[in-house]
């Protein structure tokens, strides 16, 4: 049986196919309430359904809401993802899903093709960079953004402002302490932990891993204990496993002593790099916390699984895209860049207790 058109149910009401439109499609310039209720009863007995593009353009709302993570099937990410789909729901808003290879040059295709879909809001959550090789990469995800904005958009960003990005208005961030809570952890470590540091980072120029980095040392030199090494590597289980597996070569040639003095402290930057690195350590037959000591950043909910306990920063990762998607709602105070700030804390577990029986 053929859909009923919109021409047949005016045409019952006695009424022009527009008027039928503004009633059915949800337009602020609806008739008098005789006329639409005559026009309601009209679409109930053809059966009629409306078309959800007429209603998008009719309410100058699509009621889609874009996000853009690097990588849907790590935990940050979809912790993120489950607190932007909530505030979507309560919004009565559908999320359209764009996973990138975290370029800045991929994100921008991701706004372009949510633009040009009339979504409503987009949030973008990944570690923002400003290396050289990402410098025109970043010029056009800011063009694509400020140029989304300036037509009606509104875009919330989880960590730091896109760099280059000047909207003014619909435009916020939810800014991450990163580098107070890595200090903060590594002040707990150092009064616990006699032994060396070792940072396991991502690239250089990776914000969110420069702001762990830097607070890290930070809280070291309050701490009164010397700077720790730096390894950077990929940013994920790989380059943390990459990592782990040059530390576990260092580890066993100290071996020959045992004071606790000589077992390090590894620091990833993310949990998921710290789950590496304990991967690599555990392959080459040496034990956590006995061997070394690991801590993360983030408390991903993997964690309820790993063995032994991580100590971590936890982060209220669905609040994050929870407060991301609810800032870009038309009633926000959170425009033209203000930051919705988030608090964390530091969790110690088993995996950096200092009785090396592990």
């Amino acid at each position: 049986m053929a859909a009923s058109t919109l021409t047949e149910v005016a045409r019952l009401a006695g009424v022009s196919p527009a008027t039928a439109s503004r009633v059915l499609n949800g337009s602020a310039r609806t008739p008098g309430p005789d006329i639409a209720e005559r026009v309601r009863k009209a679409a109930e007995s053809l059966g009629y359904i409306p078309n959800a593009q007429a209603q998008g353009l009719a309410k100058s709302s699509s009621g889609l809401l874009g996000l853009i993570v690097h990588d849907i099937a790590d935990p940050y990410f979809s912790a993120i993802a489950r607190g932007v789909q909530d505030a979507a729901r309560e919004q009565g808003k559908m999320v359209l899903l764009a996973t990138t290879g975290g370029t800045p040059a991929d994100e921008r295709a991701a706004v372009a093709a949510f633009a040009a879909r009339r979504a409503d809001a987009i949030v973008i959550a990944g570690s923002r960079s400003n290396r050289p090789a990402d410098q025109d990469g970043n010029a056009g995800l800011a063009a694509e953004l400020d140029r989304y904005c300036r037509n009606g958009g509104r875009v919330g960003v989880v960590g730091h402002p896109v760099v280059g990005a000047s909207a003014s208005e619909g435009y916020h961030v939810v800014a991450v302490p990163n580098e107070e809570l890595a200090a903060e952890l590594a002040r707990e470590l150092a009064a616990n932990h006699s032994g060396e540091f070792v940072i396991i980072a991502g690239p250089e120029g990776l914000l969110t891993s420069d702001d762990r980095v830097r607070g890290f040392q930070n809280g070291l030199a309050v701490a009164g204990r010397p700077p720790a090494e730096v390894m950077h590597s990929g940013f994920d289980r790989a380059g943390g496993y990459e990592a782990g597996q040059l530390l576990a070569a260092r580890i066993k040639a100290r071996q020959t002593s045992d004071s606790a003095a000589s077992r390090l402290c590894i620091f990833a930057v993310n949990d998921v790099m710290a789950i590496g690195a304990a991967a690599a350590l555990r392959s080459e037959g040496l034990r956590i916390p006995r061997d070394a000591s690991v801590a993360g950043f983030d408390d991903i909910e993997t964690l309820r699984d790993f063995r032994p306990e991580l100590s971590t920063v936890r982060l209220p990762l669905e609040e994050i895209g929870r407060l991301a998607a609810m800032g870009t709602a038309g009633d926000s105070t959170a425009d033209g860049g203000a930051a919705a700030a988030v608090t964390g804390q530091v969790t110690l577990r088993r995996s950096t207790e200092t009785d090396p029986r592990g």
